[in-house]
């Protein structure tokens, strides 16, 4: 997660230049002579909305998040010290009025999930999440998603070809009694073991997300996302360097929600002025995305590239990664046809899946709970689609 070559015509070329200078800077005066045309007044977001629209990702900066790069404008600097990106929020190239903060996570959170990091920092105005984890967050530190940058799940398991060639998806795992390498925190392998894919003894939590042990031992299967490990593994990893096989948990039944742009509960009625206005922005910078990912790509490579903090993260890599989105269908219109909105029924039989494992593993869900209180389609366009 190769960047395609684009034909630029001599202004845009120069252009391009400009904002490609800009955009390496690393201080705040060349970020702040890179003068933007402003938006029209509908889609002026000073005054309406945080003076800085802050976002916590779930993992390092990559095209699975692409849609909010998307609104991330010339002249963003990356502050490698705080693990952040910081620009001008545009939507088409034009200035909102406010700034666009786009924080890691992952490592960078010490590996808290998002919601819990949303209540340890107040200053976060959208994070993205897992719907499961927007349910066992549900009761203490509650999460409500107002669109999604993703209609489906990349998550995957993953095995060697070599080693298992009468494997043909997550129930031969099962079968075989191989251990399921895993990161801690991860809630689906409870529900592959509660739907009978897999025995509870085969999941082992000690995956570090480095390749060490696949590779060692390509006896396991492995926990993956198929936007990334498919290349990495096959191009970027020397001790490897050959394919590996894979399926989506989406084709095992698997119903949940991904990158899902939430705001805390307590914070929706504060926030809906800028909701209006932003969610619709965030809907067609997933609009754009998905009809050319290139200027995301780019964007994506060139954040990661400036700070020694993040994992390297090869053009190829965001060039498959973003095709793999898009081809796989995991971008793309809803069953009521808006893109970035939400299934309610399908949000309710994950709530009805998984409050059970949860509450048998110690959680607290709240009784009764259901879709609307973790999704709100209310400041959705419903003129955005995908094409």
């Amino acid at each position: 997660m190769h960047t395609s070559l684009r034909r630029l015509g001599t202004t845009a070329l120069a252009a391009a230049v400009i904002v490609t200078a800009a955009a390496c800077s690393s201080s705040e005066d060349d970020a702040a002579a890179v003068q933007l045309p402003a938006a029209p007044a509908e889609q002026q977001l000073a005054g309406v909305c945080p003076a800085s629209v802050v976002v916590q990702l779930q993992w390092e900066p990559e095209t699975d998040s692409g849609p909010i790069f998307g609104l991330l404008g010339p002249g963003y600097r990356v502050d490698s010290e705080n693990n952040k990106v910081v620009g001008p929020l545009v939507v088409d190239g034009k200035d909102t009025g406010v700034k666009l903060e786009i924080r890691a996570g992952g490592p960078a959170i010490g590996f808290q999930t998002v919601p819990s990091q949303m209540y340890v920092d107040s200053s976060i105005t959208l994070g993205l999440s897992h719907s499961e984890h927007a349910i066992a967050a549900a009761d203490k530190q509650p999460i409500v998603a107002v669109t999604t940058l993703l209609r489906g799940s990349p998550q995957m398991l993953m095995w060697d070809p070599k080693t298992h060639p009468d494997w043909h998806g997550i129930a031969d795992m099962g079968k075989a009694g191989v251990p399921v390498v895993v990161s801690q925190g991860q809630l689906y392998p409870d529900w592959l073991v509660s739907r009978g894919l897999l025995r509870a003894d085969q999941i082992d939590n000690s995956f570090d997300n480095g390749p060490s042990r696949f590779v060692a031992d390509p006896r396991i299967a492995q926990q993956g996302f198929a936007n990334s490990e498919p290349y990495v593994y096959e191009h970027e990893v020397p001790a490897w360097n050959k394919p590996i096989a894979y399926q989506l948990l989406r084709d095992t039944g698997y119903e949940g929600y991904a990158r899902t742009v939430n705001v805390r509960k307590d914070k929706l009625n504060e926030l809906r002025p800028c909701l209006q206005k932003l969610v619709p922005m965030i809907q067609r910078a997933t609009a754009q995305f998905r009809a050319d990912p290139t200027r995301v790509n780019d964007l994506v490579v060139d954040v990661v590239a400036k700070s020694a903090n993040f994992t390297p993260y090869s053009a190829g890599q965001a060039a498959y990664g973003s095709k793999t989105l898009i081809d796989n269908g995991l971008i793309g219109n809803d069953t009521d046809g808006v893109l970035g909105s939400f299934d309610e029924a399908r949000v309710q039989r994950l709530i009805d899946q998984f409050a059970p494992i949860l509450r048998k593993g110690g959680s607290t869900v709240p009784a009764g709970l259901t879709a609307r209180d973790l999704v709100d389609k209310e400041f959705l366009d419903t003129t955005v689609t995908a094409s």
